[in-house]
């Protein structure tokens, strides 16, 4: 699995997780998916992406996504 693809899959789990934190928990977590929204919005900007960040440091590869 390339950088950009595990990065990809994490944030969709990660929202994934916060709406059933909404669901089940508290309406409060939605702050929660607000944030991973804002950092990918922000990372298409800047590049700048800690998800990445730590992923690279896992040991996987860089790559394309398409």
């Amino acid at each position: 699995m390339s950088l950009d693809r595990a990065v990809m899959a994490f944030a969709g789990v990660m929202i994934l997780v916060s709406v059933l934190l909404t669901a089940y928990v508290s309406p409060l977590w939605m702050w929660f998916t607000v944030f991973i929204g804002a950092n990918l919005i922000q990372s298409s900007f800047t590049g700048f992406c800690p998800a990445a960040i730590i992923f690279k440091k896992l040991g996987i590869k860089e790559g394309t996504a398409f």
